[in-house]
């Protein structure tokens, strides 16, 4: 029998969903919910198979290994395990540079452990 993990949304990573939903939003209702469970089946899905995530391969670069990430195309939804929990950390457009917005919310202290 496989272990089962909890699943924490940290307050930034709600911001970016709420945040990449909001946008899609105003063009296509729709799409937005669309969107929104797709992001959030992702993550549900880390329960039973966290580890199955890559290292976010721009944070290994760089020695950061506590992160992994899932892909909702073309979403990424990064996040990190503790203990028996899975806190989802961030969801970004990987259209976007990525690789700046990860870097710049580590440095903001972000992507560090904050679950409310």
């Amino acid at each position: 029998m496989s272990k089962t993990y909890q699943v924490e949304w940290t307050s930034n990573a709600k911001k970016d969903l709420l945040n990449i939903v909001g946008y899609i939003k105003k063009e296509n209702v729709s799409a937005a919910r669309d969107v929104y469970e797709r992001i959030k089946e992702k993550a549900r899905s880390s329960n039973m198979f966290p580890l199955r995530g890559r290292v976010v391969p721009e944070l290994q670069k760089e020695g950061i290994t506590i992160y992994r990430e899932m892909i909702a195309h073309p979403w990424r939804v990064i996040y990190k395990i503790e203990n028996e929990t899975v806190y989802i950390m961030a969801v970004f457009d990987s259209r976007q540079n990525v690789e700046e917005l990860l870097l710049q919310k580590l440095l903001k202290g972000r992507l560090s452990f904050d679950n409310n």
